[in-house]
């Protein structure tokens, strides 16, 4: 089978043929239809991850397909595939027949397509539990997002939309502003951020962009709100006025979606069912196996939309 490799840190991924896995005790054989290329895939190649693989081995932590083979699930099923250690611990899901744990293995209802299934647990997820279990986001607060046209950001927009708050979307030229739902806010950010968010304050902050963005956003918090810090592609250092800080008592909240994985997986249906009938829209861009390294440098561009996913018959 087809399969994509990495037989070193920071070395390109390429696309050689493998043995197929056959089928064990506590495992699921899945035909991948989409496989997503994400940031942490980019982490764990760059060997900034806590653990790996060992070389040579397979990326990938999130997929879709059907089940070829299974004690735990039915052959013939659309399921989707995350954590477990898949792409972490050992191979992942940039192959054309996946070996995974039966526990990293969910249904996958019929009215998602393949790409958005690989696509959807960590941002519809990270987005969902940022806002309800981490934030408590009661209707009619004012929620400012960061990054709202990436994965996390558009879906953090559309779900705190969804719950009754007010919604100031953050993004960085007009045509991104032009793909915000019509009931959030926007704001365009200037050469001068702080001129450009001048007249926002709000009860809840979701960032997931971090850095100067973050330093420039957080003092528009009101006295005793909650900034939820989900990523840090601006940048992953922040500086404080400690004294001001205090003063605005203002909590900054971390999310850590590996110690939160279980509240992920019990909102899962619900995410998918708002994908299924379209309450939610998660963007895709496809890539051919073969163009792993592709789209890894485009997950890495700032300004990108949606997630990357991998597809077999590109």
């Amino acid at each position: 089978m087809k399969a994509v490799r990495v037989h070193a840190f920071d070395a390109t991924p390429v696309l050689e043929d493998i043995p197929e896995p056959v089928p064990r005790p506590g495992r699921t054989l899945v035909r991948m239809e989409a496989a997503t290329v994400g940031h942490i895939d980019r982490t764990v190649w760059r060997g900034s991850f806590l653990k790996h693989p060992p070389f040579p081995y397979t990326p990938g932590v999130e997929a879709s397909g059907v089940v070829v083979a299974s004690a735990a699930h039915p052959e013939g099923q659309r399921v989707w595939l995350r954590g477990s250690g898949l792409g972490t611990l050992f191979d992942g899901t940039w192959c054309e027949l996946i070996d995974a744990p039966d526990e990293a293995v969910g249904l996958l209802p019929d009215g998602v397509p393949a790409a958005v299934g690989s696509a959807f647990f960590s941002p519809s997820t990270s987005a969902w539990v940022a806002l309800h279990d981490v934030a408590r986001l009661s209707a009619g607060e004012c929620v400012l997002v960061t990054g709202a046209t990436g994965a996390v950001g558009s879906l953090a927009v559309q779900l705190a939309l969804d719950a009754g708050a007010e919604v100031t979307a953050l993004v960085a030229d007009a045509a991104q502003a032009a793909w915000m739902p019509p009931a959030a806010k926007v704001v365009v950010l200037g050469s001068n951020l702080a001129a450009s968010l001048e007249s926002v304050s709000v009860d809840l902050l979701i960032d997931t962009v971090g850095g100067p963005v973050l330093a420039a956003v957080l003092p528009r918090v009101r006295p005793g709100g909650r900034a939820v810090l989900v990523g840090y592609t601006a940048g992953n250092t922040l500086t404080l006025d400690i004294a001001h800080f205090l003063q605005r008592d203002v909590s900054l909240l971390p999310l850590n979606m590996f110690r939160r994985e279980s509240a992920g997986r019990v909102a899962a249906p619900e995410l998918l069912a708002r994908l299924a009938d379209g309450r939610l829209e998660l963007d895709v861009r496809p890539f051919a196996l073969q163009d792993a390294a592709k789209a890894m440098d485009w997950i890495s561009q700032r300004g990108h939309r949606g997630r990357a996913v991998l597809v077999t018959g590109r």
